[in-house]
């Protein structure tokens, strides 16, 4: 009997034994395709040997060294490395162990930045409803995916939630995309005028949905907007790349296929590429100064923050990613999958929409495409789906509750930017497989 506490307790796991490119095979031998990258997590496949000797290389020579007493080599070349493809001012760089500590991060300094800059009233934060920004308490309370917050609602934060920007099911028939994108984004500018201006802190989102809606891009115009609306009510824009950055989604930070800079960018995932647990928040000049110039402390940390190794291994790997054009390589692979995707389900009677950026796409399944109707929740759609994957070879990352934390599933698809271009086609017929074992005839 195993002592582990695992995620799911009613489901038996197979035992991952190695991993190398794009393949993780278990105990007995089986081969899987990483077509998830874990949770968009491995962007740079398995067993990199270059990375691998980069962790080697700093654990022998310096393997921890607590931030409070010193700085380190590793940890003082990423941020420079990241600083200088930041998109603006964001040049100050905070590292933690993933991605709900730097939205954690990233709420702390939101509000302390008011409080140093005389305005303490500044306390409410906006979020949008079938969000995902973690797991921690913070981070839970800040994300509007019911399934997961509803056991903890008693202790979470109280945030106010609009509507995401969910063209498929949230545009109107015959309104145009522009059109919509400006009718969600003006719910912000009506939350905070509802709050009152003075009392808002923050407006967090992600520039492509992952986890809770599958691969979901904002329409044209919206997060432009969105700036507008953050800049004229003193509100800081708090931007959710821990997935869809790095590169994930077709440029290095997300945010840049929208043409807006946000105050705080939080990232994670692909900055480790699995290699070792590693995120970070990166914050604006200004916001920087302002806490330089009162306390001169960010009343927070964390014990592994700037951790030597961790860093030493995401700097071998951003420096791949940027030295071996891996963003332009996930732009291309992105097109083809999309387009492999679009072949094979496009007219499935239950795959609704087919969506997404670069190497991050996702798939609605539904019961009715006309009506864009879910199946309902007592069928198990995504968990089924996952496990057929598995069987067939396949990791990808299902989900349920895609509408509202309820109804509503969705498959994502993250592969490593390494991947070949051959390997798409194991993607949709593996899963093609798994969606005929599961799916009514």
């Amino acid at each position: 009997m195993s002592s582990v506490f695992p995620r799911d307790t009613r489901i038996s796991l197979p035992k991952a034994a190695r991993a190398q490119g794009c393949y993780i095979y278990d105990d007995t031998g089986k081969a899987y395709f990483d077509g998830s990258g874990g949770a968009a997590v491995s962007c740079l496949g398995h067993g990199d040997p270059d990375i691998i000797s980069a962790i080697q290389d700093q654990a022998q020579s310096l393997a921890f060294a607590h931030t409070g007493f010193f700085t380190s080599e590793p940890a003082e070349k990423l941020a420079s490395l990241l600083a200088d493809y930041t998109p603006g001012d964001l040049n100050r760089i905070y590292f933690v162990s993933g991605g709900s500590e730097a939205i954690e991060a990233a709420l702390k300094l939101a509000r302390q930045y008011h409080v140093e800059n005389g305005k303490p009233g500044r306390r409410h934060l906006i979020s949008r409803r079938q969000s995902y920004h973690g797991n921690t308490l913070g981070a839970l309370g800040a994300g509007g995916n019911e399934m997961r917050r509803v056991k903890f609602q008693p202790l979470l934060m109280n945030v106010h939630h609009i509507a995401p920007c969910y063209e498929y099911i949230l545009k109107d028939e015959g309104e145009a995309s522009y059109d919509y994108g400006q009718r969600s984004a003006q719910e912000l500018e009506d939350e905070i005028l509802r709050l009152g201006p003075e009392t808002v802190m923050a407006f967090i989102a992600e520039p492509v949905v992952g986890a809770t809606l599958g691969a979901v891009p904002a329409v044209e115009g919206y997060f432009q907007r969105i700036r507008e609306i953050c800049n004229t009510y003193g509100v800081l824009l708090i931007l959710d790349e821990v997935m869809c950055g790095m590169g994930r989604t077709g440029h290095l930070f997300a945010c840049e296929a929208d043409e807006v800079t946000p105050d705080i960018v939080c990232i994670a995932k692909g900055l480790g590429a699995g290699y070792q647990p590693i995120g970070a928040m990166i914050c604006s000049e200004k916001i920087y100064d302002v806490i330089k110039a009162g306390s001169g402390v960010f009343q927070h940390g964390h014990t592994y923050m700037g951790h030597p190794v961790a860093t030493a291994a995401s700097y071998a790997v951003i420096n791949k990613i940027i030295g071996q054009k891996m963003v332009s390589r996930c732009n291309h692979l992105g097109e083809i999958l999309s387009d492999a995707l679009h072949d094979r389900f496009e007219q499935h009677p239950y795959i609704g929409d087919i969506r997404g950026r670069g190497l991050l796409r996702g798939l609605e399944i539904v019961s009715d495409r006309m009506t864009k109707t879910p199946f309902d929740p007592k069928h198990r759609i995504a968990p089924k789906i996952k496990a057929a994957a598995l069987h067939a070879g396949l990791i990808c990352y299902p989900m349920p509750g895609t509408r509202d934390g309820r109804l509503g599933d969705h498959i994502l698809l993250a592969p490593p930017f390494v991947m070949q271009e051959h390997q798409v086609s194991e993607i949709t017929d593996k899963l093609n497989e798994a969606l005929q074992e599961v799916l009514p005839v």
